[in-house]
Order: C-alpha cells, then sequence, then structure tokens
C-alpha cells in the first residue's frame, strides 16, 4: 500500500497526489493524518539513514522507494495507476505540463505571501494586494489560456490534457479549478468564458465516480485559509 507524507490540515500540494490515487482506484494511507501521523512524518523527514531525502512534503513511499516533489511523485504513479500514457514522447509531454501546473502553484501561493513564509499575511498585505492585481490580471490569462491550448491541438480530441485517456495532468487541471473558484471567484467569473474547454476537462473530472466519491467523503480537506488557495476577498477585487 501506498504510504503519503504531507500536512494533515490542509490540502496544498498533496493533493494532487491524493486525487491521482483516488481516480486510479489505488489503496494508500495519508499518513500524517493518523495518530501521531505527524510525528512520524517528521521522523522519516529527518531520519538519518535516508540515502534518497525529500526536501519537504509532500513525499510517498512505495516499498523501498521514497519521492519527493508532486511532478515526480506523479511521474511515478501514473504508469501504473493507468494515468500516463504509454508512449515516451506523450509521457514526456505529461511530465511538462505537471511541471508547468507546479510553477502555477506556486504564483498562487505567492499571491497571499509575497515576500516569504518566515511573515504572517497580516504583515504583507500591502505587497500581497499588488502582487495578486498581477497575478489576477496576467498570470490566470497566461496558464490558463495555455492550457486552452493545450486541449485544442491535442491530437486525439479536446477531452483530455495528453491523448485521449484521462491522465494525472487532468485531475491535477481539475485541483486548479475548483482552487482559483474558492481563491478568486470573481477573477474567475470574469475569465472562464475564454476558456471553455478547460473548464469543460474541470466538469468531466467532477463528474468522475471514483473523483465525486473522494469529494463528497472526508477524506477531501476542504479549502481553507491556512492551505495554497485561500479565499482572501481583498485579494479578488
Amino acid at each position: 500500500m501506498y504510504e503519503l507524507y504531507y500536512w494533515p490540515e490542509i490540502q496544498g500540494r498533496g493533493e494532487y497526489v491524493r486525487l491521482a490515487l483516488e481516480a486510479g482506484g489505488s489503496a494508500y494511507r495519508d499518513v500524517a493524518r493518523e495518530k501521531d501521523g505527524t510525528d512520524a512524518m517528521m521522523r522519516l523527514l529527518d531520519a538519518p539513514d535516508v540515502r534518497t531525502p525529500p526536501f519537504a512534503p509532500p513525499f510517498l513511499r512505495d516499498g523501498d522507494i521514497l519521492v519527493g516533489q508532486v511532478a515526480a511523485i506523479l511521474q511515478h504513479l501514473g504508469p501504473v495507476l493507468g494515468l500516463a500514457p504509454k508512449g515516451a514522447a506523450d509521457a514526456l509531454w505529461l511530465h511538462q505540463i505537471q511541471l508547468t501546473i507546479t510553477d502555477f502553484v506556486a504564483e498562487i501561493h505567492d499571491t497571499h505571501h509575497p515576500i516569504g513564509n518566515r511573515f504572517y499575511y497580516q504583515e504583507q498585505k500591502t505587497e500581497a494586494k499588488r502582487r495578486a492585481t498581477v497575478f489576477r490580471e496576467d498570470r490566470i490569462p497566461k496558464f490558463m489560456g495555455w492550457f486552452e491550448t493545450i486541449l485544442t491541438r491535442n491530437p486525439a480530441g479536446a477531452g483530455h490534457l495528453v491523448g485521449d485517456r484521462l491522465s494525472y495532468g487532468d485531475t491535477s487541471l481539475f485541483q486548479l479549478v475548483e482552487g482559483l473558484r474558492y481563491a478568486f471567484p470573481k477573477a474567475m467569473g470574469k475569465g472562464e468564458a475564454a476558456w471553455p474547454k478547460a473548464v469543460a476537462l474541470h466538469d468531466r473530472v467532477a463528474a468522475l465516480p471514483r473523483i465525486q466519491a473522494y469529494c463528497r467523503s472526508d477524506r477531501r480537506i476542504p479549502f481553507n485559509e491556512n492551505g495554497i488557495f485561500r479565499a482572501y476577498p481583498e485579494l479578488d477585487n
């Protein structure tokens, strides 16, 4: 059974891994949400005898393999879960898409922490408002427009980001749209008409039985103001 290690109170970056595991129907332990699980996570993170120590959560243990970084975890899981194409070129393309999603997630985080994690949001609100304005006006259209282009140019049709089957890129795009709607409802309300294929893909993923069941369960941690996507109204004006 896979062991996922991530902070127990937020969706955060770990949610991209959770969604893939859920979509693939795989059994897994969300270790830090178990009793004394956070302590177990930190012991493993700091263990001196680990040959490939991860930089930070999330990380995944698969038998003797310990892998960190969301894109690397998904690259490892994708073929086993049936969420990655078999061809080398398409698999590399999917990995590139996920790496770009990683970039987008970092920019989303920096809308409320533009200076750094050392300071609370309330200590950098002025800078956050400026950063969020640029993010809403420039970066959301840039990234979402790129996803729209990918879907438009997919030789297999606009049903998926890569090929004609569900991939971990699709579940990751679902999470992006969900999170952006939570954190920037006004901006998304104004912009979504420009990305109909991306929104339609989100809707198809949302309708998958396994994803529906997961999102209705207590395994899905609600969005909150401790995670990457935060609903601060002053950043969405």
